[in-house]
């Protein structure tokens, strides 16, 4: 439903307001859905926002289930209409989809609606990513139109509109939460304005006001506040003011020289995070309808000071997740900190998506959701719905040619890379989850995905591709016309097809993969064996990107992978923020191959830790993410530089690493339920504890502790797992019911006893003994 017929205007607000009754308490079921933004209240109380993104041949409604007593009941949505299309959604004509029952029984709703007065359209967008910046006079928006009470009696009834969508299903992520946060105010004080006309410039005119009356006579007053961390929120600021008193908030990821400046760094156009209000005057609530991404709160009110007073400073944070079902502790507490801050970002940038960041974009990128998020996700959390999610949409908005979306389902870009890479993350989702039916689900998307690529082969690889082949930021490709680096992301999805048509039953298309992997190894080897001769190792000329996806594509020699280590840790070493004197990666087109980012981490480390150099690892960690954490900063920055966003969950890799390696237990969730792989690399810690989380919900406890030339493993498990204990190609499984003790050779600086295996059966048999008694534990 829509207010009328007519073709909508960008950046307008409706109000709809529902009616219904209920003979007696009952349990109902919502489904909601919108083409863009809304707010929904009942009974006058703030219940819910929306919609889930979607790509607009396969929307979604929300599930919501709401306990409502009997009697009369309101419902009331704000929905608003961007006209423009954003990270989050496409530009679709607006509308409203509301459904309301009971078990099989629609309950009717008597629908009113009214176009919401008091909005200025199109004064300006937050940023080109995302929609409009609020700049409303509340004196002329209808007062209280939420509450029951409200006279609709002028207002009309809404008519039916026909939009270009495809058939509606059920979102199958949980709701999103919307979480009371009671910030720190750490600063207050007098304004006075500086720079006019009012929207000439509005981030201009807000950053240049004076905070103090020295200068001038004081013309407001002016708080500050911190989130504590960067949230995508909004405030509920209960003011008593004068009629015609300006209200405007600014938000900002970092100060600037201790002030909140209203740009967004990176947006490839003109930003404006902020919002601004004229109160109707007296007791009044000001809440943005659009939550926006910042740590910092400015909140300057343009009226006589003795006239201003604050009541209440109440901020609500939109995040898919609260507290974390995952945990992780050691004896070292920059570690803990580092394992922390990891989650916590990645909590920042959900919501509806798994998004890049909460105040740039909001985009739901793929590098974001099924490479790095994918494994912090499932270490700390059980459910990880919004990734299997996102990698379906990916899908679903695949390009005439078939290749998979890297950003979507709004502003869609198409990445070879990304779509290369989309291949082992979808493996990734079952290993982590046990949930086979995405394989079925995905499998003709992931074959007219991989084909996409083979008019593009040639004798040197793929080359004239005319997707942007993204690597990672600061990269510079090797000579000649075929990028190595999308070349090894090639070789690594052709092999995980082999591996994704065997796991499907499909035998024939797995020998053809298997095929197709080995005619195009011999591309690779023979690049590889142009730098890496008897004679020679040139690691350099290889490139740290292209030395790392070698190793993880088995495309370098065996004789060669120590000098490849070596030269990976070398060249670490040799990039800022390890030499303060190195380049700095100060802005996306600053490539040069002395760079290191944290994105890139997600795989050089694995390699280096199964290769015995844990305890580099663990120093990279805190010399490279303790730098990170100067200053006070409580979320990943997006690269080792702070000119960049100061959000981005795909720098958290240590999280899932330190959850996996440290802790020992590694997801083999694709061979069988709460089955695992013991890959204990701790490196030199003393101790570890924490937890792993299970799909059902529940988590497994680990805590190990050094002792002598042994490791004391203690698991407990509120659900039977198995836990295989690699020896060599063989090894031994454990099935744990409840709890077991397992006594482990420790793992020697140089030593990676478990990605090796044992010397010998003798000695695992020797290095591992599983203490019985009241403990219940078999060996299968």
């Amino acid at each position: 439903m829509w207010c009328d017929t007519e073709e909508a205007k960008p950046d307008s607000h409706v109000a709809f307001r529902g009616k219904f009754s209920l003979e007696s308490d009952t349990d109902a079921d919502l489904e909601v859905s919108g083409a863009s933004w809304y707010v929904i209240w009942i009974d006058g109380t703030y219940y819910d926002e929306g919609p889930d993104r979607y790509n607009k041949k396969f929307p979604e409604y929300q599930c919501r289930k709401i306990h409502l007593p009997k009697g009369e009941h309101t419902i009331a949505v704000q929905v608003h209409f961007e006209g423009v299309v954003t990270r989050i959604l496409y530009d679709i004509q607006p509308f409203l989809y509301f459904r309301l029952s009971s078990g099989k029984e629609e309950i009717p709703v008597l629908w009113k609606c009214e176009p919401l007065k008091g909005y200025s359209s199109k004064v300006r967008r937050v940023n080109p990513q995302l929609g409009w910046v609020e700049w409303a006079d509340t004196r002329l928006t209808q007062d209280g139109w939420q509450e029951p009470g409200y006279d609709d009696s002028a207002w009309h009834r809404p008519v039916f509109v026909k939009r270009d969508l495809g058939s509606f299903a059920a979102s199958k992520i949980a709701p999103v939460k919307h979480l009371s946060i009671r910030p720190q105010q750490i600063g207050s004080g007098k304004l006075a304005e500086v720079f006019g006309y009012v929207g000439d410039n509005p981030g201009a005119s807000f950053f240049l006001r004076d905070l103090n009356d020295e200068r001038y006579p004081a013309q407001g007053v002016w708080f500050r506040y911190d989130l504590g961390r960067v949230r995508l929120a909004r405030p509920k600021l209960k003011l008593d003011l004068p009629a015609g008193a300006v209200v405007e908030i600014a938000y900002s990821e970092a100060l600037s020289n201790g002030r909140v400046a209203p740009w967004i760094t990176l947006s490839a156009g003109d930003s404006y995070n902020l919002d601004r209000f004229i109160a109707r005057g007296g007791e009044q609530e000001f809440f943005p309808l659009t939550p926006h991404g910042g740590r910092f709160v400015e909140v300057h009110i343009l009226a006589p000071t003795e006239q201003i007073k604050l009541l209440d400073d109440t901020f609500i944070e939109r995040c898919y997740y609260d507290e974390a079902d995952g945990d992780f502790r050691c004896s070292d507490p920059l570690l803990n900190k580092i394992w922390h801050t990891g989650v916590e970002t990645y909590k920042a940038c959900s919501e509806d998506a798994l998004i890049d960041n909460p105040t740039r974009e909001r985009g739901q990128w793929l590098g974001d959701v099924g490479i790095v998020g994918i494994e912090i996700g499932a270490s700390a959390f059980s459910d990880v719905s919004i990734i299997r999610r996102g990698l379906v949409q990916s899908a679903q908005c695949a390009d005439g040619e078939g290749l998979v979306a890297g950003l979507c389902p709004g502003g869609e870009a198409f990445m070879s890379s990304y779509a290369l890479q989309w291949v082992p993350a979808c493996l990734s989702y079952l290993r982590l989850t046990g949930d086979r039916s995405i394989l079925n689900e995905l499998y003709d998307a992931a074959e007219r995905n991989i084909a996409v690529f083979d008019r593009y082969i040639t004798d040197e690889g793929i080359v004239n591709c005319p997707y942007w082949g993204f690597i990672d930021w600061g990269y510079v490709p090797n000579e000649g016309p075929s990028d190595m680096a999308l070349n090894l992301h090639y070789m690594i999805a052709v092999q995980n097809m082999e591996q994704w048509s065997e796991l499907t039953g499909r035998t024939e298309r797995a020998a053809f993969y298997r095929e197709k992997a080995g005619k195009f190894s011999r591309i690779l080897q023979n690049w590889y064996a142009s730098y890496l001769t008897p004679e020679k190792n040139d690691f350099d000329a290889v490139g740290y990107h292209r030395t790392v996806l070698g190793l993880k594509a088995r495309m370098i020699a065996p004789d060669k992978e120590a000098a490849a280590i070596a030269f990976i840790k070398k060249h670490i070493l040799n990039c800022f923020p390890n030499n303060p004197d190195a380049p700095r990666l100060s802005d996306p087109m600053a490539n040069n191959p002395q760079l290191i980012t944290p994105y890139f981490a997600h795989y050089a480390f694995p390699v280096l830790m199964e290769n015995g150099e844990s305890d580099f690892v663990l120093d990279q960690y805190r010399k490279c993410w303790g730098w990170a954490l100067e200053g006070g900063r409580t979320t990943w920055i997006e690269v080792f530089d702070t000119r960049w966003t100061h959000c981005h969950q795909w720098s958290g890799a240590p999280t899932w690493q330190l959850s996996r390696y440290a802790l020992g237990l590694m997801p083999r969730f694709d061979r069988k339920k709460n089955s695992f792989d013991l890959k204990f690399h701790p490196g030199s810690l003393e101790q570890a504890e924490g937890k792993v989380p299970l799909p059902s919900g529940k988590s497994v406890s680990v805590k190990w502790e050094r002792s002598g030339k042994e490791v004391r493993f203690e698991i407990i498990t509120p659900e039977a797992i198995e836990l295989f204990i690699p020896n060599g190609k063989q090894g031994k499984t454990v099935r744990v019911k409840h709890k077991t003790v397992l006594h482990l050779p420790a793992e020697t600086k140089k030593e990676a006893v478990f990605n090796r295996g044992f010397s010998s059966v003798n000695h695992l048999h020797q290095g591992l003994r599983c203490k019985a008694g009241n403990e219940q534990n078999e060996a299968i």
